[in-house]
């Protein structure tokens, strides 16, 4: 059983799934490739998880491939049952700054850009080529396996390869195994929480809790929504907002959900931006913090001797037990909407349970989810799509339109400043872009 992880320069993520792979007793005997673009991260990552193989399962086997090299790429994916998807196209320099300060010249400002709004627009679009390019060869040499996407923007690019490629896919975020468990972080004091039953359906970053009950069957939601209306957690503001107005609290972090609404990020009203504690920008200067911290820990986590490693939350080696051993696991992901959620599309990439064993990925039939939910989740499902079109047709208009479609970006600005928009980040972008007709 071999596990491709492309994407490998990120080391920290890269040591959650594999070593949560290497403490895993159901597997045993197995093959990681890691893969990168950058030759000295992916050294690094090598580093790593060779220290982690010695110290819990040396009978595994690693090698390390440069992405640069496509025979070198053949390599990796040959004979692959499972890729681990987790590359950033463009980094932090040059393209994440780009996505940033270049919509802040029309007075258009993000906090986190990389799902939706037209940072999440851009990113999907120079993203998505790359995509393309391993699918093409993991339709040659590993036809069967699975490709367990955790990059963003999640809905559009495992989107694209469920419609355009035959490769199994399941987009996978971090915060539906967290969302009500993070409650408690919250201050949220309920017993009952520790053994909660919980439903959630939608889209990713907007899937909703749609119930949430005790072991028995009793419902917790309006002791919940009583004690989150008194605590009023400071960086919980937004999502307390939407409940409040929609019913119903959404799976995806306060600093995310203020740019998915045309509702919190307004040039008319700057008050609010103090009122809902809305941290803009806050996505390059996560990146900036993360790569200081990254060197601040480098030599610590390469230094074998120190190498240690706990089971994660990731959902990767769980998929993989399950498959593996057949015996069935729950989890959420992103699949095509196969009649799963019946008021949203079928060319939707929707959030819903998944039952996972020795068939692989079983999704759960959901039914309808309250109108105004979908509705809010139809906002986004447009965007997604006119971005996977025009990352397959190269027309440059299906970017305009993305953007006249994008909650936040038409809130702010006028049709003929989106259009403006998105030639200048096309310009700015250069080579990291296909050329669009």
């Amino acid at each position: 059983m071999k596990i491709v992880f492309l994407g490998a320069g990120s080391t920290i993520f890269c040591k959650n799934v594999l070593g949560d792979c290497l403490l895993s007793d159901n597997l045993q005997d197995f093959e990681i490739s890691l893969v990168d673009i950058d030759g000295n991260r992916l050294e690094e990552s090598f580093l790593l998880i060779d220290a982690l193989i010695k110290k819990y399962k040396p009978q595994v086997k690693l090698q390390k491939y440069l992405a640069t090299d496509n025979s070198e790429i053949h390599k990796a994916f040959e004979g692959a049952k499972y890729v681990v998807n987790a590359i950033q196209v463009g980094g932090y320099e040059p393209c994440t700054v780009t996505d940033f300060e270049i919509p802040k010249k029309y007075g258009l400002r993000q906090t986190i850009g990389d799902t939706l709004g037209i940072g999440g627009i851009f990113r999907g679009l120079r993203t998505i080529p790359v995509m393309k390019r391993y699918a093409d060869v993991m339709e040659k040499v590993c036809p069967d396996a699975l490709f367990l996407n955790y990059t963003n923007p999640m809905s559009i690019l495992s989107g694209y390869m469920q419609r355009y490629t035959k490769i199994k896919t399941v987009g996978l975020c971090h915060s539906c195994q967290v969302v009500v468990q993070n409650l408690k972080n919250y201050g949220v004091d309920i017993p009952e929480l520790k053994d909660a039953r919980f439903t959630l359906a939608g889209i990713n970053h907007m899937c909703w809790l749609l119930t949430l009950t005790d072991k028995d069957g009793k419902d917790l939601y309006p002791e919940f929504k009583r004690q989150y209306n008194l605590l009023k957690p400071k960086n919980d503001l937004v999502r307390l907002e939407i409940m409040n107005r929609f019913g119903y609290y959404n799976t995806e972090s306060s600093e995310h959900t203020a740019e998915y609404h045309p509702y919190f990020i307004k040039k008319d009203h700057p008050e609010f931006i103090e009122k809902f504690n809305i941290p803009l920008d806050e996505y390059p200067r996560r990146c900036v913090n993360q790569i200081k911290e990254w060197e601040n820990q480098k030599q610590r986590l390469l230094n074998a001797e120190n190498i240690e490693h706990t089971r994660s939350l990731e959902y990767g080696s769980r998929i993989i037990e399950a498959c593996e051993t057949g015996i069935p696991y729950k989890i959420y992901g992103n699949v095509q909407n196969t009649g799963l959620i019946t008021n949203l599309p079928s060319n939707a990439c929707v959030e819903v349970p998944i039952m996972v064993d020795s068939n692989g990925l079983n999704p759960c039939f959901v039914g309808n989810i309250p109108d105004e939910l979908a509705a809010l989740n139809m906002t986004h499902i447009g965007v997604h799509n006119m971005v996977i079109k025009a990352a397959v047709t190269k027309e440059k208009e299906y970017i305009y339109k993305a953007a006249y479609l994008d909650p936040h970006t038409r809130d702010q600005l006028t049709f003929d400043e989106m259009r403006s928009l998105c030639d200048d980040l096309i310009k700015a972008h250069g080579d990291w872009l296909p050329k669009f007709i």
